[in-house]
């Protein structure tokens, strides 16, 4: 009698993402596919917009060194966008403490910058919704007391906004 058939269960792509870039990465010395992948988590989304990690160099290890010896933490290499590197250095130690408690060890020892043009990957801005000819019909009937014309304005919008809102 051949097993019972587990039922097929979709798994999002972002389950897979580690492993198939754990190979790639490493070619660049690194370890984990997380450090490019939660890049912007650990440094903050401003900070992700300006530089991203390129490679991690190592020490070089002689043939006679201690394997029981803890090794030489590694260096970041990061890629910086052009006019950003001295705030990047000035920031270095925060960074390398953030990278350092993300990964769990003492992986990073110092900050090497590169300054290079790249594309940050930056998420698409929302666009505002339409505003409902009707809600701001409403919107307006509200605010027909109201005889400063700014706050009236003001108003307008926001009731055009929550009325749209409540309709969806």
């Amino acid at each position: 009698m051949p097993p019972p058939r587990r039922p097929f269960r979709a798994k999002p792509l972002a389950e897979f993402l580690p492993d198939a870039l754990d190979p790639l990465v490493a070619r660049l010395g690194m370890s984990q596919a997380t450090l490019v992948l939660d890049w912007a988590e650990i440094v903050g989304e401003r900070l992700a917009g300006v530089c991203e990690p390129a490679r991690l160099r190592w020490p070089p290890r002689g043939p006679k060194s201690d394997p029981t010896k803890a090794s030489e933490p590694a260096t970041l290499m990061l890629r910086v966008a052009p006019g950003m590197g001295l705030e990047i250095q000035h920031l270095a130690p925060v960074l390398i403490e953030r990278v350092n408690a993300h990964l769990g060890w003492r992986c990073i020892g110092k900050i090497a910058l590169r300054a290079e043009p790249f594309s940050p990957k930056r998420k698409p801005k929302r666009k505002p919704p339409v505003a409902d000819p009707r809600a701001r019909a409403e919107a307006e009937r509200l605010a027909e007391g109201i005889e400063d014309e700014a706050l009236k304005a003001a108003l307008t919008r926001l009731g055009t906004a929550a009325l749209a809102e409540k309709r969806r």
